[in-house]
C-alpha cells in the first residue's frame, strides 16, 4: 500500500523570461538571475529542513528548469516526475489521485499562477481562500491525514523575506 503524503510543498515556477516573439509560453526558460535567485533560497530553505521524496512538475520548460534546480540543490537524487496535471489550469483532483498514487511521504508540486494557490487553497481544505504566492514562493502543508483531506499550511516563504 502506497504511504500517506504526510507533506506536500507547493511552490511557483522561479524567475522565467517575458513571453514575446520567438518565445512561447510553453519554452519560456528561467532567467540566469532567476534561476540563481532561486538557488539561494532553496539553499536557505534547505537549512530549515526542506526535502522532497519526489518532485512532480508542470510540463512547461520554466517549472521543469525549477524543478531540476531544487533537486540539485538538493542533492540527493530526488526523482522528478512530468505531471499534465500541474500545467496552467491545474487538476487538483488528478494531482490528489497522482499523488496518492505514488509511495512517497513528501512530495512537492511545481506549477503556475494562479493555480499554484488556488491548489494551496484547496488542499488546506478552503477553496475559496486567496493564497497569492509570488514567483519562487514556496508553501509547506502537513496532511495529518493524507492527500485529499484538509491540510495546514505550515508556512508560505517567498525569496523576498529571505533576502534580507
Amino acid at each position: 500500500m502506497p504511504a500517506l503524503t504526510t507533506h506536500l510543498t507547493i511552490i511557483r515556477h522561479a524567475w522565467a523570461e517575458d513571453p514575446g516573439p520567438g518565445v512561447d509560453d510553453f519554452h519560456r526558460r528561467l532567467t540566469k538571475p532567476g534561476r540563481k535567485r532561486f538557488e539561494k533560497f532553496v539553499r536557505r530553505l534547505e537549512k530549515v529542513g526542506l526535502g522532497f521524496d519526489l518532485i512532480a512538475t508542470s510540463p512547461l520548460i520554466r517549472c521543469r528548469e525549477t524543478a531540476e534546480t531544487l533537486a540539485a540543490e538538493l542533492g540527493a537524487g530526488t526523482p522528478i516526475a512530468i505531471v499534465d496535471a500541474l500545467a496552467p489550469g491545474s487538476d487538483w483532483q488528478s494531482l490528489v489521485e497522482w499523488t496518492i498514487s505514488q509511495d512517497a511521504a513528501r512530495v512537492a508540486w511545481v506549477g503556475h499562477a494562479p493555480c499554484v494557490g488556488r491548489l494551496a487553497a484547496l488542499t488546506i481544505g478552503d477553496g475559496s481562500a486567496a493564497i497569492r504566492m509570488t514567483k519562487g514562493a514556496v508553501a509547506s502543508i502537513r496532511l495529518d491525514d493524507g492527500i485529499g483531506h484538509p491540510g495546514e499550511l505550515e508556512w508560505l516563504a517567498t525569496a523576498a523575506l529571505l533576502e534580507s
